[in-house]
């Protein structure tokens, strides 16, 4: 039976016998692909493109067909092929090439949304529930990152400080919020921050579990993994209708294929709306820039920290294995992106700017900088699980928000569940079902 199997090879996807089928859901005809990112995203000039894989050669019969070979996709994928379902990976552009290349990639339990905030929308239970799950997704991470190699996965700690005096009372909220759960954050003084990172803020919430990695090493090496075990995973395919019934779906790529599968996942990023009648989530544009390498020393306890702020939009800071300061944030309201394109050099200096201020030390210069699309829900929380325009047959993978790829960790676990026809606690939770 699916999801009895241990660990290992995953099984491979068979050739297709197409039975009779009949559609019961709506088709979908996608367009041009969406233009996610502008400038020179660090983790693409620092791997660049790797080489192709195989594109699709007949139809396929598959258990779950996961659209989208980003990191989230990598992680269901990868998630769903060890525990013994045969899964099938298609990607539009090379793996990784989308928002992957352009993300950030701070490993944090912590949500957009502060955990008070969330027990006020709903439920104290349930907020406390997301933060603890988040908590847990670092250590996932961790134990997935270990068994790849070169990914540059590095756990580290997370400095939440007041942007301004009064944010210091909803930050104490905050902080005893998070004790009364049995999360471990410690209280800084506007002291504790002079001494630890040398600049002052009022207040600052210290947690020690938070991580960094390469997200787009780590989605390569993830699908090429499944790739060489056997799987079928497939870029440059682009699936251009989706129809779903009441026991498979079928996928239609461009290039004339189809897929069919037990279920489909649709991890398509910030794409993933273009399958949705009304959105789910607002698009923004968001900036970012690496520094050169900086001198050994410089960077003090910068070199093992994300550091963020409780201003909205926020900064937030992190390092590379390399020494260089990576510092992001300066979001638009809007995702335009020939706007974007035309705004990343000023963003970036003005963002360089910001961080001089809190470190005047850093001499900085911007090597390399970069905007993106950047999707956030109401909540801060992510959306996972069958959406009622598609029936079960369809799962939607929408790690949405500042740490996504956290999310993304607890999706694949989640996801997994429901193909598995098992419980999750966090099912409903992450469901389309809370914005009924």
């Amino acid at each position: 039976m699916p999801g009895t199997r241990a660990a290992g090879n995953p099984p491979t996807c068979r050739p297709h016998r197409p039975p009779l089928f009949t559609a019961a859901y709506a088709v979908l005809g996608l367009t041009a692909a969406m233009d996610l990112k502008s400038g020179y995203p660090f983790w693409a000039i620092r791997n660049g493109l790797a080489a192709p894989l195989p594109r699709l050669q007949a139809d396929l019969d598959c258990d779950v067909a996961v659209v989208g070979g980003g990191i989230t996709g990598a992680l269901i994928a990868d998630e769903l092929a060890a525990h013994g379902h045969a899964v099938a990976v298609l990607e539009r552009r090379d793996i990784g090439w989308g928002s992957t290349s352009a993300s950030t990639a701070l490993l944090q339990y912590e949500i957009d949304t502060h955990l008070v905030d969330l027990a006020r929308r709903h439920g104290e239970a349930d907020a406390a529930l997301a933060y603890t799950a988040c908590v847990g997704a670092i250590e996932w991470l961790r134990e997935r990152a270990a068994g790849l190699g070169g990914v540059s996965f590095a756990a580290c700690s997370s400095l939440y400080y007041a942007s301004r005096r009064r944010d210091v009372r909803g930050m104490r909220e905050e902080f005893a919020a998070r004790r009364r759960h049995g999360i471990e954050v410690e209280w800084w003084t506007p002291e504790d921050i002079e001494a630890g990172y040398g600049f002052r803020a009022p207040a600052a919430l210290m947690s020690r579990q938070a991580a960094q990695v390469d997200p787009y090493r780590m989605a390569q090496r993830l699908l090429r993994r499944l790739h060489g075990n056997g799987a079928a995973v497939h870029d440059h395919e682009d699936v251009v209708e989706l129809h779903a019934g009441a026991r498979r779906a079928v996928l239609h790529t461009a290039s004339g294929y189809r897929v069919r599968a037990g279920h489909v996942v649709l991890a398509c990023g910030y794409e993933s709306q273009r399958w949705l009648h009304r959105p789910v989530a607002r698009n923004r544009s968001s900036y970012a820039f690496v520094s050169d390498p900086l001198p050994a020393g410089m960077l003090g306890a910068l070199a093992g920290s994300l550091v963020w702020e409780t201003a909205r939009p926020y900064l937030y800071l992190r390092t590379t294995p390399d020494r260089r300061l990576l510092a992001g944030g300066e979001d638009d309201a809007l995702d335009l992106p020939a706007r974007r394109d035309a705004r990343v050099p000023a963003k970036a200096r003005k963002l360089a700017k910001r961080v001089e201020r809190l470190f005047p030390w850093l001499a900085l210069r911007p090597a390399f900088a970069w905007g993106g699309t950047f999707a956030e829900t109401r909540d801060g929380l992510p959306w996972f699980g069958a959406h009622p325009q598609w029936g079960p047959r369809v799962l939607f993978a929408m790690a949405y928000g500042g740490n996504g790829i956290t999310y993304s960790a607890l999706g694949a676990q989640l996801l997994r569940a429901t193909v598995e026809r098992r419980r999750h606690p966090l099912k409903q939770l992450f469901s389309f079902a809370r914005e009924a």
